[in-house]
């Protein structure tokens, strides 16, 4: 089905039929980029095997609780691709409605490149049921996020509390997260058995957050914060996450904002609350120019008083921190080896002082360790809409200073 170039304005599309993995239903833009949806126009993708491919929001806004784009309940192995929302707002930043809502199973949102919301309400949510989802989220350009002021400005949510102990299987991966300001909690993963890797966070105020949920990866991502203020990595809540080869310069936030936060919880936590962090495994990351490399404890107060328990720290290089490793809370499980520091303060035992300096900066501005190349993806992948210039043009500004 090919929709012809222009402008259609209030048009709700329900996109309904049962392709095959061979040959899948497509719904496309005749010129991609050219068929603008204006107004208070949605699309809903119900079906099986269903693409939309290049189509443009903009000029509009939703309804209170009208997604602008949602992927059904009933809806497995469907794509939306090479698609922009663009500042698709409603005259109060307090209406809330999600740009994105990805229902069902085995869905995919891929190469679009969804920028400049600013009211209530998570840019793209991930909705859990009794199975598993396997959604994937990857090479999107995500832009342009102003602060909102108030708890429901993230731009990925995967999962609620009510869910947060059911399993989602998301995979996250090779998206770009420019300046994403809406709240502490750029992406909240709140379930289990998530995939976050290789994205990159770059001047963005906030946070990678495991906020409810146990069993997460956050792996091969990076971290620029190029000295903005509130710049963060990544928080810990839960238990049995691996925090693992990620890249984190030039952050500027502290205690629950630090480059790596491990955070104290609540006693017999209700499910919207903190659960205590067990088993966290944080591995050979490389922490570069940051405030504070480390916080151990995080969020500490009356309420906040149950210290992380079996924390594992191992083979992370530490390069000028402010602060190598804060211990909020002096906990006999936290086993630390075979870290290393450079012109760092003095850390814990498990923490060694380098007598050379081993990061050499490459072209790109990253600090890498011999024998370990880290290689910046968003150099190399198409990201974000192959069509949308001003993409492409964001895109091209990105630079680690």
């Amino acid at each position: 089905m090919i929709l012809k170039k222009g402008v259609l304005k209030n048009e709700n599309f329900h996109f309904i039929g049962t392709g095959t993995k061979e040959a899948p239903i497509v719904l496309m833009a005749e010129e991609a980029g050219a068929v603008k949806l204006t107004g208070q126009s949605t699309l809903k993708i119900d079906g099986q095997w269903l693409i939309v491919d290049g189509l443009f929001f903009t000029q509009g806004y939703s309804l209170k609780g009208n997604d602008v784009i949602s992927f059904s309940k009933k809806s497995t192995n469907c794509r939306l691709t090479n698609t922009t929302i663009n500042n698709f707002n409603p005259p109060s930043d307090d209406i809330e409605y999600k740009w994105v809502s990805l229902y069902g199973a085995n869905n995919r949102l891929d190469h679009c490149n969804i920028s400049g919301k600013n009211h209530q309400g998570a840019t793209v949510v991930v909705w859990l049921s009794e199975t598993p989802n396997y959604h994937s989220i990857d090479h999107n350009y995500f832009g342009g996020r102003p602060p909102l002021g108030r708890n429901g400005g993230e731009t990925i949510r995967i999962g609620t509390s009510d869910w947060s102990f059911y399993p989602s299987h998301t995979l996250v991966e090779n998206n770009v997260f420019e300046k994403c300001d809406g709240e502490i909690e750029i992406i909240s993963v709140k379930s289990l058995f998530n995939t976050l890797r290789q994205n990159l966070f770059y001047e963005s105020d906030g946070m990678l957050t495991l906020r409810h949920g146990n069993n997460n990866t956050v792996s091969d991502n990076f971290f620029i914060g190029n000295g903005k203020k509130n710049t963060g990595g990544v928080r810990i809540i839960g238990e049995h996450h691996k925090v693992r080869n990620n890249y984190l310069q030039g952050l500027r936030g502290t205690g629950l904002m630090a480059a790596v936060s491990v955070m104290n919880t609540t006693e017999n936590p209700k499910l919207n609350e903190y659960w205590q962090v067990k088993n966290a495994m944080i591995d050979s990351n490389i922490i570069v120019d940051c405030a504070e490399a480390f916080v151990i404890g995080a969020g500490k107060d009356a309420v906040r008083k149950v210290p992380p328990d079996s924390i594992f720290i191992s083979n992370n290089y530490v390069k000028n921190a402010g602060s190598t490793v804060i211990e909020l809370e002096k906990i006999q499980t936290l086993f630390a080896k075979s870290n290393l520091t450079w012109q760092s303060r003095k850390a814990l035992n498990g923490f060694i002082k380098s007598s050379t300096q081993l990061l050499k900066k490459d072209a790109s501005g990253i600090w890498q360790l011999p024998g370990k190349k880290l290689q910046p993806f968003w150099l190399m992948e198409k990201i974000g809409p192959v069509w949308d210039v001003e993409a492409k043009k964001s895109m091209s500004r990105i630079q680690i200073k």
